[in-house]
């Protein structure tokens, strides 16, 4: 008998291609799905990529009703229902935390009465907050946050306690999360509650702390959505991509293949449970030289990228993780090399349209104060 997998959030970007990979090791896969219109679009039909094997319950991670319905006859649960967006949580405090956390503990409450064999949460790289670094006794250390003065002052770079820059370094699991926006602070609650539930009623249950996933299936038109999606949305639009600070901070960029992967072994490896685990690509990249190898992959190199100089509140400088640990708990290695995977993101992207409603968000941030 095929296991029965029930993904929250599943008909979306990593949801989809998730389902993809469980279809292909012979699960049987049902998604829970409100199709949120800032996703979706407003139609809020089933996506044409959505697999036709998978069965898809339209509903409300919110609502008891729609959760315990989606629960019936399923074995395992990777709950992703979620409202992203660093800059939008900073100014929908409410939404995000009703989705996030209410959604999650609304879930985990009905897990009480029907628990699962194993249960997957999507966590975000963003709880960490400022990744780890070294010093120059070659020490490695978290990071210090930054002060508005000296971010007002355009002194992007962490420094210690005597004002020298400190040099990025992979970022461990045992760092202490920081939580630096709203939407990092409802991850981290996510990953905290499934993990204490899943300990406290015996329901095997990992996190797993996605770096910045990029593929084909990223909404276009949301500018919340994850960077490359963002960059490409305004160049293909002819826009330039808009990079806060000077471009030269530092992420990781991990393709959503190694993602759907790292989540089919973290349900499949026996060793896995009780883990929190970084799920990324293990090499660090700078976001300006992101934007411009963007940009010449769509064919459009002409098109710089703008460089704002400004600071979003709830950004941080580098981050990039260590991923030792899954390596060892789980055999994850990623298979996917960059520029085969811009490759393949560029292809789909040309026969995609988008919404460009970037200006549009940054405004909303100024307006608010949320930049310096």
């Amino acid at each position: 008998m095929k296991k029965h997998v029930l993904i929250t959030g599943g008909a979306g970007f990593i949801g989809s291609h998730l389902a993809d990979e469980l279809l292909r090791r012979g699960y049987r896969v049902r998604v829970l799905d409100n199709l949120l219109p800032q996703v979706h679009g407003p139609d809020r039909v089933r996506p044409s990529y959505l697999s036709p094997e998978v069965e898809l319950q339209i509903g409300d991670v919110r609502n008891p009703d729609d959760v315990r319905r989606s629960l019936e006859g399923i074995d395992a649960v990777f709950h992703f229902a979620a409202m992203v967006g660093v800059g939008q949580s900073m100014y929908e405090v409410d939404a995000y935390t009703s989705v996030n956390n209410m959604g999650t503990a609304v879930l985990l409450q009905a897990l009480l009465q029907k628990p699962v064999e194993r249960l997957v949460v999507a966590s975000s790289m963003s709880v960490y907050g400022e990744g780890f670094y070294r010093g120059r006794d070659g020490v490695a250390r978290p990071g210090r946050e930054r002060t508005l003065d000296q971010l007002r002052a355009g002194d992007w770079e962490v420094r210690d306690e005597d004002g020298q820059v400190l040099v990025p370094h992979p970022t461990p699991e045992s760092k202490t999360p920081e939580n630096p926006s709203i939407y990092a602070l409802s991850k981290y609650d996510q990953e905290r509650m499934c993990m204490l539930i899943g300990k406290a009623y015996r329901i095997p249950t990992v996190a797993l702390r996605f770096f910045n996933a990029y593929g084909t299936r990223q909404a276009l038109s949301n500018p919340y959505t994850g960077v490359l999606a963002i960059f490409a949305s305004r160049l293909l639009n002819g826009a330039p991509p808009l990079i806060f600070e000077d471009g030269e901070q530092m992420r990781d960029f991990v393709s959503v293949y190694d993602v759907a992967r790292a989540c089919r072994l973290a349900l499949e490896t026996e060793g896995a449970a009780g883990h929190i685990l970084n799920i990324g690509s293990g090499e660090p990249r700078r976001v300006r030289e992101v934007a411009r190898r963007m940009a010449q992959a769509v064919g459009k190199p002409q098109i710089e990228p703008t460089i704002t100089g400004k600071y979003r509140v709830g950004d941080i400088r580098h981050c990039y993780p260590d991923t030792t640990l899954a390596k060892r708990v789980l055999g994850y290695e990623p298979q996917v090399d960059f520029a085969v995977g811009l490759e393949e993101l560029a292809g789909w992207l040309g026969g995609q349209a988008a919404t460009d409603r970037v200006a549009e968000a940054k405004a909303e941030l100024d307006a608010r104060g949320l930049t310096l």
